[in-house]
């Protein structure tokens, strides 16, 4: 395997095979699938970047089971199912498609009864994909939050709580809908803490924030809304209504899981790992930052190591600045870069192991002791492209992205940097 190589770059690729690999659905699933119920019949929801793999991997587990469903999953993500119908929309801002399955997806459920079951699997990415804004909200209007909220910095947890109060779908609504059917969730988890509400904004979870929590939110991270949608805010419903009673939530893989794995499959190949977790937050360029400080220190005492995080920066961009193309781990890595200022004998790597940075089609991209010189050499500037938000277009120029494409599961980031 790879992650023995002692090329720099080999290696760093081979921990992010690793670290998708601990996410594949397919080894998770089957042995998470509830005993399906002994009269009625199983809805099969899936949704997220991981949709339709977990419908396949349903498919091969339950080929006797009486079943039928829909797996919404993003453009280029489909897999080729033959009971489960797959359907393919935007992501990360919802389009029509979008809305159209989740109108189906909420009218399906409604048919259930106390005799039947709803097997919800659910990834990150299901937020936009599942978009059913409430009546008087247009899609274009809770685009144009989903984009404000993107741009905004807020963490995943933040924006969600804000996406659940424009959805008819979200925020639980989703097994209120089934009852008086259960609810059973398979979660694949892409978010820190692994918080069940905040997965694609938990559609068969209860929501324990209150509005004026939700309105602080806004006033933090300056989400101007309108004053009609602002009025359309609804609350979703909270963990005493009855359908909750009959609902069960599994998350089947985590990010720290990920990390685990990762970080055995490093130390087995004879590397001195320092962790930081699973649950990284913050700026990008300021968790670059703090990390670069770390390998300083390392340099100092003449030590070696393999520095491995997880979680989701996030990138602010002020209505006043310029926004090229990028997403938060080439950000990350580029702010790192501009750090070590070419740093011998350190590399680094930073992507999502969905396959996608943001609304870009790269997962990441790697850094090299060059990284700065090569730029410069094809006229490119570091610093003012950092700042403009174009960090992709730079790896991409002296072709360092990460591009694997779609994964089609999803657990986060994962950021390494080898001090050799």
């Amino acid at each position: 395997m790879a992650m023995n190589s002692t090329d720099p770059i080999t290696f760093l690729r081979a921990i992010y095979d690793c670290a998708v690999d601990a996410a594949d659905p397919a080894k998770n699933v089957a042995n998470a699938l509830p005993a399906p119920p002994p009269k009625g019949r199983v809805l099969v929801i899936c949704a997220g970047k991981a949709a339709a793999s977990m419908a396949r991997a349903v498919e091969l587990a339950w080929s006797d089971v009486d079943f039928t469903g829909i797996a919404l999953c993003p453009y280029n993500h489909a897999v080729a199912c033959e009971r489960i119908e797959v359907i393919e929309a935007a992501h990360p801002v919802p389009d029509g498609r979008g809305e159209e399955a989740a109108r189906r997806i909420l009218a399906e459920a409604k048919k259930l009864t106390g005799d039947d079951m709803l097997l919800f699997c659910v990834s990150g990415g299901g937020s936009s994909l599942l978009a059913l804004p409430v009546e008087v909200v247009s899609l274009a209007q809770k685009a144009a939050v989903n984009k404000a909220l993107l741009h905004s910095g807020a963490p995943i947890s933040a924006m969600n709580a804000v996406r659940k109060r424009l959805s008819a779908i979200k925020g639980g609504r989703l097994a209120v809908a089934a009852w008086p059917a259960p609810t059973v969730t398979l979660a694949i988890s892409d978010v820190p803490g692994d918080d069940p509400g905040t997965i694609a904004s938990g559609p068969t979870v209860p929501e324990h924030l209150g509005r004026d929590e939700v309105e602080a939110i806004l006033e933090r991270y300056g989400v101007d809304l309108s004053p009609s949608v602002r009025a359309a805010m609804q609350e979703p419903p909270r963990p005493d209504h009855p359908a909750f009673a009959a609902t069960r939530t599994d998350i089947i893989a985590r990010p720290a899981e990920m990390i685990s794995a990762v970080e055995k499959a490093a130390s087995e190949a004879g590397h001195r790992v320092i962790s930081l977790g699973a649950d990284v937050e913050g700026e990008s360029r300021d968790v670059a930052r703090e990390q670069a400080a770390l390998v300083r220190q390392l340099r100092q005492k003449g030590e070696r190591a393999l520095i491995l995080s997880g979680g989701e920066t996030t990138v602010t961009v002020r209505p006043d600045e310029a926004c090229g193309r990028g997403g938060r781990n080439t950000e990350f890595a580029l702010a790192l870069a501009l750090e070590l200022d070419g740093m011998a004998d350190v590399w680094a790597m930073a992507a999502d192991t969905d396959g996608i940075d943001g609304a870009e089609t790269i997962a990441g991209c790697t850094v090299s002791p060059d990284t700065l010189a090569r730029a410069r050499a094809v006229g490119l500037d570091p610093a003012a492209m950092l700042a403009g938000h174009d960090s992709a277009s730079l790896f991409r120029a002296i072709g360092d992205v990460l591009e694997p494409g779609p994964t089609r599961t999803n657990v986060n980031d994962v950021r390494v940097i080898w001090v050799g």
